[in-house]
């Protein structure tokens, strides 16, 4: 008997692929059947994911820039029909609000937010989701905490998640899916160039009841979302934070 959970046969796009949540999700999505397409900005750590997915299936990879359209319509044109795509391009800086700049709020709201909506418009506007396909948006529990410096990166992860929701109501009637994925915080190389250090972790990890939580946590709610198994539930924010949100 086949398990609900298996991704056999899917083709998946999975952005943000370079490294850290994207890069564990592709990884874990190949390693549960799918045929994988893979993006990134940087080349050099995008071959390394694409080396180490499964080799059962024949998986692709294309280097793009998402803030730029032209590399937007490259990409989408280059795509089969998909089955499902998880949009996890993202970027995050510490700003305290009163020296947030227009260049600052730009640059985060664009990776976050509008370069995953214009990538989703291009793909759709080419016809390139099947029928019944799964498309996962990674949000963060920041859209619903006020962690200081945070308010341009929160506002953006806020805006994916009410997005997600518009979406969900617009492709129901195509039968197409759509959820976010909202985690606590994750120790990845994009907090370590933060510098975010060790004892900030340690100090941030008592707060988390369930422990910190680590990429394949994330990846493990993606394939959930992206299997038949989670076929009746799209407009959902599916929070993966070892229940820090208890305590707020």
């Amino acid at each position: 008997m086949n398990s609900p959970f298996s991704l056999a046969g899917k083709n998946i796009l999975v952005t943000g692929a370079s490294s850290g949540i994207g890069q564990a999700i592709a990884l874990a999505l190949s390693h549960n059947g799918a045929k994988v397409a893979i993006t990134g900005r940087n080349k050099e750590r995008l071959t390394a994911t694409y080396e180490c997915l499964s080799k059962n299936e024949t998986h692709l990879i294309t280097t793009a820039d998402l803030n730029q359209k032209d590399e937007i319509d490259k990409l989408s044109e280059a795509m089969p029909i998909l089955d499902g795509v998880v949009f996890c391009a993202g970027a995050i800086e510490y700003i305290p609000a009163k020296q947030i700049t227009v260049e600052s709020f730009n640059f985060i709201m664009d990776i976050n937010f509008k370069s995953q909506i214009m990538l989703y418009k291009a793909l759709h506007n080419k016809r390139k989701f099947a029928k019944k396909s799964s498309l996962v948006f990674i949000s963060s529990i920041s859209a619903q905490t006020a962690t200081p410096a945070t308010l341009v990166y929160a506002a953006s992860k806020a805006a994916i998640v009410t997005s997600v929701r518009v979406l969900a109501s617009e492709l129901s009637k195509l039968k197409i899916r759509v959820n976010s994925i909202s985690p606590g915080l994750v120790k990845t190389p994009l907090l370590e160039n933060q510098g975010v250090e060790k004892e900030k972790f340690a100090e941030n990890e008592v707060r988390y009841p369930l422990g910190l939580c680590e990429v394949e946590d994330v990846a493990n709610a993606a394939i959930f979302l992206l299997s038949d198994a989670s076929k009746k539930i799209t407009g959902t924010d599916i929070v993966v934070d070892g229940g820090y949100l208890l305590k707020q």
